[in-house]
């Protein structure tokens, strides 16, 4: 493991606007802009991408994220994912993309420790994150659901998966980060040099906008409405994890979001807010957003430490701001976060 110490340093300048693309250049305002829209995968996508290739790339994007929404749904009968969950035991046939984005999955769920686990749906499902219908399930019923994960349990082999009886998957933890990868991908071999991609939150980018300047990302703030800070980024993939993306107060008074704790069973007890990953990856950014939410601030900070490759942007429950070295220079604080402290992760 690398050693790596912080720095801190006052942040003075005033926060940008809250905003994702940034008033548009001269040279943006005569790039012809093309949209698209749809909910799908649980969630409100928004594509924008600009160009004379950028409509009909767009189409088939739209295209893609319907078909492979067909294969990863938990509640489509017909999807392969839903074909694993009720397979009894028996292995069921993969497409290569399912393949990939679940071997993926149980790679980063090793890589982790557990803290990344697609085998937890069961429990998911129980709190009521699934059909809205929330509740708190009893103590007997969360250790009998945690009986039936983990994904040391989950054989994939020869294009085809095995689960245990009883047990069931749910890729949404990496799916929308793999989607917004691929469709990256898929945009610049139809040559598309600038597009934002926004996918229920997840934001994937292709190359700077029109004008040659970098997106201009806000970052939500997770106690209130609005950002508590503005990222600079282009070409890579700005993946948020936080507990007010879903959830519900129980009749007790306390608030349960909707990221599980592998281990427990129960939402995330750790002492972060809100993580944001950035990296060339999308799959991989939206995984350890997730990952990095459950393991708290000190664990986050060596799997950074560990694996690098990726920046972080954390908050934690008492309202502190980590950041790595890689985006310093590119995240500004909004107003009233920008007398305080902020600590720098430095190699």
């Amino acid at each position: 493991m690398r050693n790596k110490r912080f720095l801190s340093f006052s942040a003075l300048t005033a926060a940008f606007s809250l905003c994702l693309s940034g008033c548009a250049g001269s040279q943006e305002a005569s790039v012809q802009e093309h949209t698209a829209e749809l909910f799908a995968m649980g969630t409100y996508m928004n594509f924008t991408a600009y160009g004379e290739q950028a409509d009909a790339a767009l189409d088939e994007a739209v295209s893609h994220v319907e078909e492979w929404e067909s294969l990863w749904s938990v509640t489509d009968e017909n999807s392969e994912i839903y074909a694993a969950n009720h397979s009894h035991g028996r292995p069921v046939p993969l497409s290569t993309e399912t393949e990939n984005l679940l071997r993926f999955a149980l790679e980063m769920s090793g890589q982790t420790q557990g803290a990344l686990d697609p085998t937890i749906y069961p429990l998911v499902s129980a709190w009521g994150f699934i059909d809205q219908e929330y509740r708190i399930p009893s103590d007997e019923e969360i250790q009998e659901l945690l009986s039936l994960t983990g994904y040391e349990k989950v054989a994939l082999e020869n294009h085809a998966v095995t689960l245990p009886e009883g047990m069931q998957l749910d890729l949404g933890a990496a799916g929308k980060g793999y989607t917004g990868e691929l469709l990256a991908d898929h945009l610049k071999e139809q040559g598309v040099t600038s597009a934002l991609l926004d996918i229920g939150g997840n934001i994937q980018m292709v190359g700077p906008k029109p004008d040659g300047t970098k997106w201009r990302l806000g970052i939500r703030n997770p106690f209130e409405d609005g950002s508590f800070g503005t990222l600079e980024a282009q070409d890579c993939a700005v993946v948020t994890s936080g507990g007010y993306e879903r959830y519900f107060t129980g009749g007790d008074g306390t608030t349960y979001w909707h990221i599980l704790d592998p281990a427990t069973g129960r939402p995330a007890d750790s002492d972060l807010a809100s993580v944001t990953i950035i990296g060339d990856s999308g799959v991989l950014c939206d995984a350890l957003s997730t990952a990095i939410f459950v393991m708290g601030l000190e664990e986050g900070i060596q799997c950074w430490e560990t694996y690098g490759g990726f920046d972080m942007l954390l908050m934690t429950l008492d309202g502190e701001i980590y950041l790595t070295e890689g985006i310093e220079e590119n995240f500004t604080p909004e107003e009233e976060f920008s007398e305080q402290t902020i600590h720098v992760m430095e190699a």
